[in-house]
């Protein structure tokens, strides 16, 4: 006979009829009672398994192919489980090859083309679940090969409605026809990352596409931008076809991150310069000076945008023969809140005049020490009563063991004399992996 308790179930032994004495004779259990267990929420196992997704995402000491046979292993576990972690899984395509590609795009056609409305669900599965598409990986060689890529581009652009983040090779240059595909969804306004759209670098300060674009992402986070670069044989002239003043200026109030890498000028720089950047943090760009390159936009860039900026990283693209421009003198007058800088060779005299206000600069990377930078350093110290940190980023310490000798020759010795006379000032000399050395 059992009796429900509060708990767990009471059992009780009764006699048999015909014995003497009457009574019932509770069944203790040697075990004690395990409830059965409630199934977990689905939110939680969303929770759980976007965790897993990010770390095998962001691992990188296994290779790519390894990371997606681990998160497709987790779709084969149950149904209920796939179901929860499928919409996970096409959140974040990353694809390395055109076949890759081509094989996704047709599944997204495919599963378009068998939606039924009648689920009042807008879009099909799983173009809707696509939250960030990387192409990074993406190498493209031929023409008929970016011909494919562009096309493919072309299509998907208008199935994949929640499109968030799009990361593109440098290699692949988009098209007119597809940067109008992208433009023609309602849903821009979401994309938040654009990063390595290749344009070329001509002087205009007229409409195009790709301005267009950057006038539809209202809501733009991140973008990244590769130039063609500029041969300084070329004697470029400045196009003044459309007057200045009848440019309408963009405005990207959310826009906190920008690369410009190896782009002297462009329609689309020219909208960035005028454009409205009230969040911008983080520059990174390539010096083009303006006495070899006249059309170059770089330093009215820096001066427009400087007053809100905290890191600014001044970065030349390593190309054969190698072609290094010189930097502006005025970054840090230009930059008045600047906390991390990052200069490029040549590198510049850094000015400060006597009538400007202590820097809050923090930290200053430079390829390598130069016996030359050391004295306009000694000059600007007074002024940088914030600066802690003097990174080398292309030089790294010897390993410890190594002779006095050795650690006293070349770049080796230039560093220990640069830590010795920076050390007085409070300010650590670190190499490209961040690390002290030892004294």
């Amino acid at each position: 006979m059992l009796s429900e308790g509060a708990s767990a179930p009471t059992m009780l032994l009764s006699p048999r009829p015909l014995a003497r004495t009457a009574g019932r004779i509770q069944l203790l259990p040697l075990l004690p009672y395990r409830p059965e267990p409630k199934p977990l929420p689905s939110e939680v196992w969303t929770k759980i398994l976007a965790d897993v997704f990010a770390h095998y995402d962001l691992d990188a000491s296994r290779p790519r192919a390894e990371c997606d046979a681990l998160k497709k292993g987790l779709l084969l576990i149950c149904k209920e489980l796939k179901s929860v972690a499928l919409p996970l899984f096409y959140a974040r395509v990353c694809i390395a090859s055109l076949h890759s590609l081509e094989r996704f795009a047709a599944h997204i056609f495919s599963s378009d083309q068998k939606w039924d409305s009648i689920r009042r669900i807008p879009y099909s599965t799983p173009g809707r679940w696509v939250n960030t598409l990387d192409l990074r990986d993406l190498d493209i060689h031929t023409l008929p090969e970016t011909f494919r890529v562009d096309t493919l581009l072309t299509y998907l652009f208008p199935v994949l409605p929640f499109l968030d983040r799009f990361m593109l090779s440098p290699t692949i240059v988009l098209s007119r026809r597809a940067t109008l595909s992208l433009i023609s969804r309602s849903e821009i306004i979401h994309l938040h990352t654009l990063k390595g759209l290749k344009l070329e670098s001509y002087p205009s300060i007229g409409d195009d596409c790709f301005v267009d674009l950057l006038r539809a992402c209202v809501n733009l986070e991140e973008l990244t931008i590769v130039g063609s670069g500029v041969e300084v044989s070329e004697g470029l002239e400045q196009d003044h076809s459309i007057p200045a003043s009848a440019f309408k200026p963009l405005v990207l109030r959310y826009l906190h991150k920008l690369v410009l890498l190896s782009m002297p000028c462009s329609p689309a720089m020219y909208a960035l310069l005028h454009a409205q950047l009230p969040s911008l943090r983080h520059l990174t760009i390539t010096p083009y000076d303006g006495d070899i390159i006249p059309t170059s936009l770089v330093p009215q860039f820096i001066r427009a945008h400087g007053q809100t900026l905290q890191s600014l990283h001044l970065y030349t693209t390593k190309t054969w023969p190698a072609t290094l421009h010189p930097s502006p003198s005025t970054l840090l007058q230009d930059c008045p809140n600047l906390s991390h800088l990052s200069l490029e060779n040549p590198l510049p005299i850094l000015m400060l005049s006597s009538a400007d206000p202590p820097h809050p600069l923090h930290i200053l990377s430079i390829p390598r020490p130069y016996p030359e930078f050391l004295a306009v350093l000694d000059a600007l110290l007074p002024k940088l009563p914030a600066l802690r940190i003097l990174r080398a980023r292309d030089v790294r310490w010897i390993r410890p063991g190594m002779s006095l000798r050795a650690q006293q020759a070349g770049v080796q010795g230039e560093m220990v004399e640069w830590r010795r006379r920076l050390s007085r000032r409070g300010v650590q000399v670190v190499d490209s992996e961040w690390k002290r050395g030892t004294l």
